[in-house]
């Protein structure tokens, strides 16, 4: 007899897993809404940064940080300029995007994840070449881009990483940007957009150069620039929240996570960022990895799995070591010099910190 087990979703859109609060925010939006749009801006961004209705329904915050760079963003894809969200890896760029397009559209699928080999085809449209051959170019034998479905049901297209495409791809936009057309000459027509229709684009400073965006094109967009969190209290409360989502989606058993070893990985990561201990009494080398936030959150969750799966399920130094030095390390020449002498200098004689310093060395 054949067991049928039920398919369990990795990971569910943000649509899906925040359905129940994007539902809420729905029955209590009295607010003016964009046409096409799902919820009022200022639902929008009580979804991003969480809050307390009038229902009493408690809305989680899905970004930590600037309360007006979000509203700034939101007020971008109210008008007719795309919105391109920049800052170095790790910022929430993409989370930011996802959760913005699932607010206000209710579908944050309707994504170009940009590459060195990204087509043409993909921001455009491409053929079922099958029809094709056997009818000719037709409205039926096109297969439409993420871009081209947004745009006849007036929703948001998401692109990400927009500097990795080439410039000769990314200026396919431009037209559609300016003219809210993409025409089809091969059926001499067009497809213009509906009304709610807007991109959302990611690009990451540490690309930049890689394919820079024209100056056609960086006019079409209105540019909001993610910082790394502003403290090492913010970072820390970002780290923790994410980390109990993420294992809740992963099904790790639920034992909370050290706060405290937590706060010492988004130390080690600022301190080796910013060049210099907290006190600024020492300064130190930059190893050539970026120790965003999203690493912390990595290296987070890997040791909860570890302390989890093979420990008692608390979360201790030799749990993160691993993960912070392969964090560190990506060089495995001149970053191995600069967490080496990071131990020796600061992690060695910090109080309390011998067990990391143990656990760190044993893995060098």
């Amino acid at each position: 007899m054949e067991l049928k087990t039920q398919k369990v979703i990795l990971r569910q859109h943000a649509e899906q897993q925040y359905a129940e609060e994007l539902e809420n925010l729905q029955k209590v939006d009295t607010a003016q809404r964009p046409p096409n749009w799902n919820l009022s801006p200022w639902a929008v961004a009580t979804y991003l940064l969480g809050g307390r209705l009038d229902n009493g329904f408690e809305i989680s915050a899905k970004y930590i940080g600037n309360r007006r760079l979000i509203e700034i963003a939101i007020a971008t894809l109210a008008t007719d300029r795309a919105l391109l969200l920049l800052g170095v890896p790790g910022t929430a760029k993409t989370w930011v995007s996802e959760h913005l397009a699932a607010a206000v559209s209710g579908n944050s699928t309707l994504l170009i994840q940009g590459t060195a080999g990204t087509p043409e085809e993909a921001i455009r449209y491409g053929w079922n070449y099958a029809l094709l051959l056997a009818k000719g170019p037709s409205h039926e034998a096109i297969v439409p881009s993420p871009v081209m479905n947004a745009m006849q049901g007036g929703k948001i297209a998401r692109v990400e990483e927009l500097t990795r495409i080439p410039s000769d791809v990314q200026d396919t936009l431009i037209t559609i940007l300016s003219e809210k057309t993409l025409p089809i000459p091969e059926l001499n027509s067009e497809i213009q957009a509906a009304k709610g229709f807007n991109i959302i684009a990611t690009a990451n400073n540490r690309d930049r150069g890689v394919n820079e965006l024209s100056s056609a094109l960086k006019r079409r967009f209105n540019t909001v620039i993610l910082p790394v969190p502003a403290t090492a209290e913010e970072e820390v409360e970002i780290v923790q929240k994410r980390v109990v989502s993420i294992g809740r989606a992963l099904e790790l058993p639920q034992e909370k996570p050290a706060i405290e070893e937590i706060r010492r990985i988004v130390m080690i990561f600022r301190e080796l960022r910013e060049g210099k201990t907290v006190d600024g009494k020492t300064k130190l080398k930059s190893p050539s990895s970026t120790l965003s936030t999203a690493e912390a959150i990595s290296v987070v969750t890997s040791g909860l799995s570890l302390a989890c799966h093979f420990g008692d399920g608390t979360l201790r130094a030799n749990d993160v070591a691993s993960g912070i030095t392969g964090a560190v390390v990506k060089d495995p020449v001149q970053d191995a010099v600069v967490w080496q002498e990071y131990l020796e200098t600061v992690v060695k004689e910090r109080n309390g910190w011998k067990d990391l310093y143990r656990s760190c060395r044993d893995l060098l």
